[in-house]
């Protein structure tokens, strides 16, 4: 059940509405990483329990996932906000979830109807070889609606 998870937050990443010109991932040295936001209510509900995630109106979820060279999820450190255009924010904290070959991370956030909202995230990504690597900042917005 958990790979589903994956499917369904790969279809948010493709499928869901980020303006054509929007790039999907920053490139961060060797690293790409790929971001999304979207609401729970996307998530089937046998997906949502088997990952207790709390779906409905006004939930969203956060979707990081940190790839070397397209090939499979690298662990990182990952922490961010979210605020909205009144300045009021929310900590985001993320869960990493693992699958197979694949790691991802997703945080929980509320959200307002036709909020237009500012993600900003930082990326830690752990490099194997001994590399060092500092974080990564980056700044993504959507705008979100219930459905």
């Amino acid at each position: 059940m958990k790979h589903l998870i994956w499917v369904s937050c790969l279809m948010a990443i493709v499928g869901l509405t980020q303006a054509a010109e929007d790039n999907l991932f920053k490139q961060h040295g060797d690293f790409k990483v790929f971001f999304s936001a979207f609401g729970s209510s996307f998530l089937t509900p046998e997906v949502a329990v088997a990952n207790n995630i709390v779906r409905g109106k006004g939930k969203g979820l956060v979707n990081i996932a940190v790839v070397k060279n397209l090939g499979a999820g690298t662990s990182a450190e990952v922490y961010g906000k979210v605020f909205n255009i009144l300045q009021q924010t929310q900590i985001l904290e993320f869960t990493e979830v693992r699958e197979q070959d694949t790691r991802y991370y997703l945080a929980p956030f509320n959200f307002d109807n036709e909020d237009f909202l500012t993600f900003k995230i930082t990326v830690r990504p752990n490099v194997e070889d001994g590399t060092q690597l500092g974080a990564y900042e980056f700044k993504f917005q959507k705008k979100m609606y219930h459905d």
